[in-house]
């Protein structure tokens, strides 16, 4: 019978504070991977026990080894196996037998490694699952706590002493880069609260290694270097309850150029790719992403000053004492979609009352002048205190470095105001660097890290309600009928236009509910894209010609799709909007539910033009994925045009996302497509839909 697994505070203390540690494999020779473990830990003066294994031989390191786990005097909390991939699985084995708590595997060779390696992993798993021990890895090289001197760990980056504290806990699926963000933020000042290798996540996630770690007050954020979601789940729930409690989080996800879904059965699946729904999943979750891995070392600062928020506002001042730095801001700024505010008449006014040089333009270049400490501070007071502003930049030249006195000292004088202040220094000013960092200022050392920053911290958004509706367990589908795909549509409450169903086989159909012209179309749970079959007739006029379109339908089937069961058609009128959206709902095997809206008929696949988040979603939400679909636009009413309803597009899209909250309808994939959107105030209409259920 399965055992209840490991809780998670009991987690947090096996992998962060074990008391005894025991490193199955131990090598005598400290330069091998077997033996850095031992030697970092004495090194690092790591108050625990350590029991090295090694049954060849009665020393490591100068220190008494055991030949096995059940020769210890005592059942360690966490047991390191740095033994080779064959041995792993008996290793683990006598570890849960013994009631070890936790275990890390340091080796490869299990699911990406072919048949063999999938068979040792589900092992693994069923280890884990039967008796409630946990695992961390395979393929981990480990975990780090600077504050109690665990360097547990076979990466040969931790051989260098003196390990630098912080209050950022750091999970990472590369266990190379728990070593390179140690050693560059140590170039930089900055240290880290721990560090976890998590590899292939057999068992211990990302998600639920970082939530077991929320209650510790010395970590008051997190940085994740993520190659996939897996375990998506998790990860959500560590994110939602991280956000809740304050604490940021920062993510560097690899896979942005990865293919979009191909063979998908919906425009949704091929159009939503990989990386554009964990881009839609971190935001949505309050995870700031960023692009570089220098921000990784730069952004928490800023991440701490402005919380996740529904909030659209990211109005930005910049004021310089170099106008070639400052533009090179502005510039990176402008490339990701944040534009610098042009001061506002009042602002300029107090300015110029405060006889503050330079030009107020879109950047306030204070020139030399600024280098004067009364100058640049009065400056800051009026740009901090002025309403249109959500955030000030101050962009500092060479001062910096050679009279951090004149111009960095009044931003570090300007520090405890409410709202968020952020610097960029042009030169290499490592003092004036460390006094801002010193004092919790985001500052930055590059126009590009500082732009990334800023636009990771804008782009996060406060998470909604959780959806309840879950991937089902097979992967397979079925679609159903467009006649069936509109009683879903009407228990959502998402327009459609009206239609008639008749028998394939009727000669003359009967008077219709609506006028000619009209458009008929096979309809069969079996043929999901009808158009492919020569299933779809326009433009009928009248009887004959909707007799006529019944005899076509009978033949092209029979040409093109013979054999496969259809007996209805569908008949509906002729409508035409001002424009054609898609909007879809699926459940992301890693992100669980998402909605999406995009630019309809053919430029649904030409333009990529579309709009991501996850299921469900409020008004609010559904208006900003509107506002983010360029061709809509086009219907906004600019320059006179006609405007479109899209205040009931935006609430179709609410409605089709209420799916996430409905698991008892079942639906795997709901597509609209097209939805046109017709004049302002007479709504939108459904002209098709595809619904896919778990079979």
């Amino acid at each position: 019978m399965p055992l209840t697994k490991t809780s998670l505070p009991e987690v947090c203390q096996a992998l962060l504070y074990p008391r005894s540690i025991a490193l199955v494999g131990a090598s005598d020779d400290a330069k091998k991977t077997g033996g850095r473990p031992q030697l970092f830990l004495r090194r690092s003066g790591y108050a625990g026990k350590v029991y090295p294994i090694n049954p060849r031989r009665a020393e490591v390191q100068g220190e008494p080894a055991w030949p096995s786990l059940a020769a210890l005097p005592e059942v360690p909390e966490h047991v390191f196996v740095l033994s080779p991939t064959d041995t792993v699985v008996d290793t683990v084995r006598e570890c849960a037998r013994l009631g070890v708590k936790l275990v890390t595997i340091l080796a490869s060779g299990f699911s990406e490694s072919g048949a063999e390696g999938v068979e040792r992993e589900r092992q693994l798993q069923a280890i884990a699952r039967d008796s409630g021990i946990r695992i961390l890895g395979p393929s981990s090289l480990g975990v780090v706590n600077p504050r109690n001197g665990l360097v547990l760990t076979a990466n040969a980056a931790f051989a260098e002493p003196d390990m630098p504290q912080g209050k950022v806990f750091v999970a990472s699926h590369s266990g190379s880069m728990i070593g390179a963000l140690v050693s560059r933020g140590k170039a930089r000042g900055v240290g880290f609260a721990g560090l976890v290798s998590v590899g292939s996540e057999v068992d211990l996630s990302v998600g639920e290694i970082c939530a077991a770690t929320l209650d510790d007050p010395a970590i008051q954020g997190y940085i994740l270097f993520l190659e996939s979601l897996r375990h998506g789940d998790q990860l959500q729930a560590f994110a939602r309850e991280a956000a809740r409690r304050g604490k940021p989080v920062i993510a560097y996800k690899l896979g942005r150029s990865s293919a979009a879904a191909e063979m998908a059965a919906t425009h949704t699946g091929a159009l939503a790719g990989e990386d554009d729904i964990a881009d839609a999943f971190l935001k949505d979750l309050g995870v700031a992403r960023v692009e570089m891995l220098e921000t990784l070392f730069e952004v928490f600062p800023l991440a701490q000053k402005i919380p996740a928020r529904q909030s659209k506002a990211r109005r930005v001042a910049v004021v310089t004492t170099t106008g070639g730095g400052a533009a090179m801001v502005v510039d990176q700024l402008g490339v990701r979609g944040i534009t610098v505010q042009v001061p506002s008449e009042a602002t300029i006014a107090r300015l110029q009352a405060a006889q503050i040089p330079g030009s107020a333009g879109r950047v306030l270049d204070l020139t030399l002048a600024g280098t004067k400490y009364e100058v640049m501070m009065k400056a800051l007071e009026i740009l901090l205190d002025a309403a249109e502003f959500d955030m000030v930049i101050a962009v500092v030249g060479s001062s910096a470095r050679f009279n951090p006195d004149l111009a960095v000292k009044p931003i570090l004088d300007s520090a405890g105001h409410a709202k968020p202040l952020v610097t960029m220094l042009v030169p290499d000013a490592p003092q004036a660097l460390a006094q801002l960092t010193q004092a919790g200022i985001p500052c930055f050392r590059t126009p590009e890290s500082c732009a990334d920053a800023i636009a990771a911290v804008f782009a996060r958004r406060e998470p909604g309600v959780p959806a309840t509706a879950h991937m089902p367990a097979a992967g397979a589908t079925r679609a159903l009928s467009e006649a069936q795909a509109y009683e879903l549509l009407d228990a959502l409450q998402v327009p459609h236009a009206p239609a008639a169903v008749f028998e394939l086989q009727t000669q003359q159909p009967g008077a219709l509910p609506f006028a000619f012209p009209v458009v008929a179309k096979v309809c069969s749970e079996h043929i999901p894209h009808k158009t492919e079959v020569g299933g779809v007739v326009l433009g009928i006029q009248n009887a004959q010609e909707l007799a006529t379109a019944f005899s076509t339908l009978r033949s092209n089937l029979a040409q093109r799709a013979p054999g496969v069961p259809c007996s209805q058609v569908l008949v509906q009128p002729m409508r035409k909007g001002l424009t054609e959206v898609l909007v879809g709902y699926r459940i992301d095997p890693d992100a669980g539910p998402i909605i999406m809206l995009a630019a309809g008929g053919i430029w649904a696949e030409v333009l990529r033009d579309r709009s991501i988040r996850l299921a469900p979603v409020g008004l609010e939400t559904a208006r900003d994925m509107v506002a983010e679909v360029k061709m809509l636009q086009t219907v906004a009413g600019l320059r006179g045009k006609a405007r479109g309803d899209l205040e009931a597009l935006a609430q179709a899209i609410v409605n089709l996302s209420q799916l996430a909250l409905r698991p008892d309808l079942g639906v795997a994939e709901a597509e609209v497509n097209p939805l046109m959107v017709l004049p302002e105030g007479e709504g939108v209409l459904a002209v098709d839909a595809l619904v896919l259920k778990p079979l």
